[in-house]
């Protein structure tokens, strides 16, 4: 089995429409689907690019007005997913619940149905000038191509959550990402590839870049997409499937090849899922299935 991903670097700056947000989303859509991807994948927080519109009176908005355009991007990635007939990580979009902030990422299918996947790791700039709360549960998703877990930033720097999405099977991670620095991106770029080489899965990862001047907190951004393999003779060297450009408006697409996973994790040159010491701690595998 075989899937074609594609990532955006999704270039961040002033708009002054929903309609403009619109046009740039449609653009990478567009893109990917000549590039005949099944999946896409857009960088966490990249709706706070809405933010930048401002009022009618001229105010500036804050994270507090953002699940206001709730309704408008969920129609419009589904529209997207049913014209393309692709499925799309529609990046994270902050939604309230019970007067509580939500940084949740959203998978849409060509068929209408959306799922959810609340960011379940919260960073402190999330929790302290956000007011962020944290999601409850792991969920993975079935897909015709496979099935996937979707695990946004900092999520990914926590192994012990990779380990039992693995163990639900998944075998492809999307993380949408949005880091301000190098420190930060570094973090997650190289916590990536742990996790690929940890559990002999995929992981399909972009961020944002460009500036919001006028949104707090998405003022700097340092973003660079990577489809990351494991180590290991099938796939490329350094575990680097595909790569952006550091820091440029672009998207990157490559086939990932499911059935290398299969073969990897039975025989490969090291057996990293198969050989953890579940004598020395937790078995995910067996308490998912508890």
């Amino acid at each position: 089995m075989k899937l074609r991903v594609s990532a955006v670097q999704y270039h961040l700056h002033t708009i002054q429409s929903f309609q403009e947000f619109a046009a740039q989303c449609e653009h990478y859509i567009k893109t990917a689907q000549e590039y005949g991807s099944e999946f896409v994948l857009f960088p966490e927080f990249f709706t706070t690019q809405l933010l930048s519109i401002g009022s009618e009176q001229g105010t500036r908005l804050t994270i507090n007005e953002l699940p206001g355009f709730t309704e408008q991007y969920r129609e419009l990635f589904s529209r997207f997913a049913a014209e393309t007939n692709m499925h799309i990580v529609g990046g994270t979009h902050v939604i309230q619940r019970e007067g509580k902030l939500y940084n949740v990422a959203h998978l849409f299918y060509p068929n209408g149905r959306i799922e959810e996947q609340a960011k379940l790791h919260i960073t402190p700039t999330e929790v302290h000038e956000w007011n962020m709360s944290a999601g409850d549960g792991l969920r993975v998703f079935d897909t015709d191509k496979g099935r996937i877990a979707i695990l946004t930033c900092y999520d990914i720097e926590f192994p012990e959550i990779v380990r039992m999405a693995k163990a639900k099977g998944a075998d492809v991670i999307f993380c949408p990402s949005c880091t301000d620095d190098r420190h930060g991106f570094h973090r997650v770029r190289y916590t990536s590839h742990a996790r690929a080489i940890e559990n002999q899965v995929y992981v399909v990862l972009t961020g944002t870049i460009g500036a919001l001047p006028t949104v707090d907190f998405m003022r700097a951004n340092f973003g660079q997409a990577a489809i990351i393999t494991p180590n290991d003779i099938p796939f490329p060297p350094k575990g680097l499937q595909a790569e952006g450009e550091l820091n440029n408006d672009m998207i990157i697409t490559a086939d990932l090849d499911l059935s290398l996973l299969y073969e990897v994790r039975e025989k490969g040159s090291v057996t990293t899922w198969r050989d953890r010491r579940t004598d020395l701690y937790p078995d995910w595998e067996h308490k998912m299935e508890g």
